[in-house]
């Protein structure tokens, strides 16, 4: 089992461009798993972990409602903002400037073939980084993704995940909001929850703006950890 990840944090980089690129990686992964089966190769399978910020986006998933969208087109253009239909579950999400998006392509017969537990280790990397601010954060049940004030009138969510898998290969991932523009999500109905509130990690610190790069080195300690992973920094190839 190959338990090297690579590493790379393409910046800020438009949506589609960095989807196409996870799909590049993520069909060498598999098409490798296919190699190794047919004929019986025995070749290390890869993983990859990306870091990005995206200019204004929304992302409706699979099983998605496109009526959780609450303005056409015209609004978009007008904020600078795309749309796109994608591959990964959960409905309409936004990624934008100042969050810590991150994208594991990873396979998970190097590490364990469960799912759930992908998603809760996840969310415990996102929980235990918070930790560090002093915030505890909390799943939500039947909620995928990372809250405050779970059970009360003022649960808010801070991290949105959504994720695909084939042949125990992974992309797409999760978005915690560090210093996001919280006025996007007011276009949308956030994951389809209408009832609970988005917030953003200089917004609980009371802080303008939160160390990016401090956060995502926390995200890649706990990561490290909690998948037993060995990280291998690599320039940007997209």
């Amino acid at each position: 089992m190959n338990k090297k990840v690579t590493v790379q944090d393409l910046g800020l980089k438009d949506y589609k461009e960095t989807w196409d690129y996870q799909e590049l990686l993520f069909k060498n992964i598999v098409d490798t798993k296919i190699r190794n089966r047919r004929e019986e190769a025995n070749l290390d399978t890869p993983n990859h972990f990306l870091f990005v910020e995206h200019p204004h986006v929304y992302t409706l998933g699979k099983s998605g409602d496109i009526n959780n969208l609450l303005v056409d087109e015209n609004k978009l253009a007008e904020k600078g903002a795309t749309f796109y239909k994608i591959n990964r579950g959960g409905d309409i999400t936004y990624h934008g400037p100042g969050q810590v998006v991150g994208y594991p392509i990873l396979d998970l017969d190097n590490f364990f073939t469960d799912i759930h537990k992908y998603l809760r280790f996840l969310e415990e990397m996102v929980i235990l980084t918070l930790a560090e601010y002093g915030l505890k954060a909390e799943r939500s049940k039947g909620e995928t993704g990372v809250w405050l004030d779970v059970g009360t009138p003022f649960a808010r969510k801070i991290c949105a995940m959504g994720v695909r898998a084939s042949r125990w290969v992974t992309m797409h991932g999760f978005a915690l909001n560090v210093n996001a523009d919280l006025g996007y999500f007011d276009m949308m109905i956030p994951c389809g929850i209408r009832d609970k509130a988005v917030t953003s990690l200089n917004v609980e610190l009371g802080q303008k703006e939160v160390d990016m790069e401090e956060v995502k080195q926390k995200l890649l300690n706990y990561f490290t950890a909690l998948f037993e992973a060995e990280l291998v920094k690599e320039e940007a190839g997209v």
